[in-house]
């Protein structure tokens, strides 16, 4: 939470550390706050000691909220809020008061606010409720979250979604509703009120072999965390917190979501996203050959024009070749455009040609840097840069060559400047060999951008490209 972090930073003494306990506690209070179907508002003590800064608020999702008002970054004066202040004080609960500790210091305390809406409480409001005596008992010891946690998967189930408690040997002492339909989707058909729970995972895994390692830590109450449980049935999110009172194992919670059809959707984007990248390798295949039948034909033909022209047209294809190689490499659409630039610059080396006096091939530096770029943009500029470098090489016969990329979160501007023999001062691009047209089509048309062509005040060519990123 950046809020958390900034208010900590501006009006409290906290550190760094302490600021990484508060964010672990409020990356999975959201849980607590269901199970206590409550409020839950995190205060820290002001650097003067004057009172208290609220700095995050979570609300349930199994109640009505009591704290209808946002009060993140509200200032409370000592007093305001006695269960609060005598937390703090002591160090231990105090009524509504849920002090957080590290190294034997009080750096925070949550306040509890349930909701003021009666209810008729079942057994799933009576274990939701007694779950979260004990994880905020656990919170003031500093034992929940854990320290160390198996992260298998990103999401998280909710309270709402299966909950299974068990006792301190492991064996299941209740189960929601919610919580018993995931496990039928796995294939589970008897009650399992009684059953050994890390058993009955190990059964409900079919997977070849052993268990997975994380979800038996997980389902033993060896370790908290979240991982998937998996068969030809279906798939289970499973999370698991081992309950600990003063360092005493009282059982273990386990939330229990069903993500089949989020696992399948996962698995077809991964499946697409593979075959497009296979798609952009084999189209870079295609073009390199290509490049090469240029290349081979190029060393045929009989006329200088026919293979500066061949030429040309191979740098072209190579340079489109390059984007397509980057883009197989990653599963988005968009690419690094300054490792696009390198290659160009090499390939602009290696495609140079060989003057006649034995004259040194020019100096190409790349100077700044680029930001990731999509690919419909990265292609047509790659060309754009080809084009220029090559009539600076291959027309100007530059010595020394700059290529300077400037950009920012709307645009993207490449300056190539070298010392060659210049252009002409009437040039009209419009009228400008084929490598000029490309140029201004590509810029001016497809990117909406704007090319600029002008003499150096000592000489040579200053080419400017600029492109608006996000063009209207």
């Amino acid at each position: 939470m950046a809020i958390l972090t900034k208010l900590a930073a501006e009006r409290t003494d906290l550190s760094e550390a302490d600021c990484g306990r508060l964010l672990a506690v409020t990356n999975e209070w959201a849980l607590v706050a269901d199970l206590a179907m409550s409020d839950l508002v995190l205060w820290l003590p002001t650097w003067n000691e004057g009172g208290l800064v609220a700095v995050a608020l979570v609300r349930p999702t199994t109640a009505p909220t009591n704290v209808p008002e946002d009060i993140v970054a509200t200032f409370a004066p000592r007093g305001r809020y006695p269960d609060l202040d005598a937390a703090l004080a002591f160090g231990r609960q105090y009524g509504t008061g849920y002090p957080i500790h590290i190294d034997g210091r009080v750096i925070g305390v949550v306040a509890r606010h349930s909701s003021a809406q009666p209810r008729v409480a079942g057994q799933l409001e009576e274990i939701y409720l007694k779950t979260a005596d004990d994880l905020l008992a656990m919170l003031v010891e500093g034992t929940f979250p854990a320290e160390a946690m198996i992260e298998e998967a990103s999401d998280s189930p909710r309270v709402g979604d299966g909950l299974i408690r068990v006792d301190s040997e492991g064996i299941v002492a209740y189960a929601s509703p919610n919580g018993v339909s995931a496990l039928r989707r796995l294939g589970v058909a008897s009650d399992i009120v009684g059953t050994d729970l890390h058993a009955l995972m190990t059964r409900l895994s079919h997977r070849p072999g052993q268990m997975d390692e994380a979800l038996s830590l997980i389902t033993s109450r060896r370790a908290a965390g979240r991982a998937d449980l998996e068969n030809a049935a279906a798939t289970v999110l499973v999370q698991g917190i081992p309950l600990l009172r003063h360092g005493t194992d009282v059982g273990g919670l386990l939330l229990l979501r069903d993500v089949t059809e989020i696992r399948r959707r996962e698995r077809a984007l991964i499946s697409k996203d593979a075959t497009i990248r296979e798609i952009h390798h084999r189209v870079k295949n295609n073009l390199q050959t290509v490049a090469a039948l240029l290349r081979l034909q190029g060393r045929r033909a009989l006329s200088v024009e026919t293979r500066e022209a061949l030429a040309e047209a191979q740098l072209r294809v190579a340079a489109i070749a390059v984007v397509h190689d980057a883009l197989s490499q990653h599963t988005s659409d968009i690419v690094a455009f300054d490792d696009i630039l390198d290659r160009i610059i090499s390939l602009v080396r290696d495609l140079g040609p060989v003057y006649a006096d034995g004259a040194p091939p020019p100096r190409i530096l790349r100077l700044g840097g680029s930001q990731l770029l999509p690919s419909a943009i990265a292609t047509p500029l790659a060309m754009c840069v080809a084009e220029l470098l090559h009539n600076a090489v291959e027309h100007a016969r530059a010595t020394e060559i700059s290529l300077v990329v400037e950009s920012s979160a709307d645009a993207v501007v490449v300056t190539l400047i070298d010392d060659g023999v210049g252009i002409p001062v009437d040039l009209d691009l419009g009228n400008a060999g084929l490598g000029l047209q490309i140029v201004e089509s590509l810029v001016t048309g497809e990117l909406r951008g704007d090319v600029q062509l002008r003499r150096g005040e000592a000489g040579g060519t200053h080419a400017r490209v600029a492109l608006p990123l996000n063009p209207a």
